[in-house]
């Protein structure tokens, strides 16, 4: 199993909006960054555990526990030219694009903010403190995960 950090700006997909999905599940579309594509589409796997991060908004943090629960597959936003993330580039012959699909699993007591998560010690190698550091999908390690659970779960 690995350990994931995923964004999202809550006014546009929130960590309740996915709790509101149809059995609590979404896809994870839109992406256009290589990295974090290649992310989805070459190291997600079914079970794997995510944290749900809110991001350009008053106060970052990670609000809960998803899970992965479809591998990928090809992102048909990139196929519809009504959509924002419309790319001529990307056919169903050759999808440029990928997404997975998540399934809410905990919300946090608590939300870690990202203030929190850079003043604890543990966390000082994670990808999401690191400058200049802006993927939407950042692997986390274990004890990272483990380490923000902890601090969420927590009163």
């Amino acid at each position: 199993m690995k350990y994931w950090l995923l964004k999202s700006e809550p006014n546009l997909f929130s960590f309740s909006d996915l709790k509101l999905s149809n059995n609590s599940t979404d896809c994870w579309d839109g992406v256009r960054n290589y990295q974090a594509r290649n992310y989805m589409r070459d190291d997600m796997k079914r079970g794997d555990k995510v944290l749900f991060y809110h991001s350009n908004c008053k106060e970052p943090g990670v609000e809960g526990v998803a899970e992965v629960t479809k591998e990928a597959y090809p992102d048909y936003t990139s196929f519809d030219t009504e959509s924002r993330f419309y790319d001529p580039k990307s056919t169903k012959e050759s999808p440029r694009w990928f997404m997975v699909d998540i399934t809410w699993k905990e919300a946090f007591k608590k939300r870690v903010t990202l203030k929190i998560m850079k003043n604890t010690p543990e966390l000082k190698n994670m990808k999401l403190l690191v400058k200049g550091q802006r993927l939407s999908i950042q692997p986390v390690t274990e004890s990272e995960f483990m380490k923000i659970y902890e601090m969420g779960t927590c009163l």
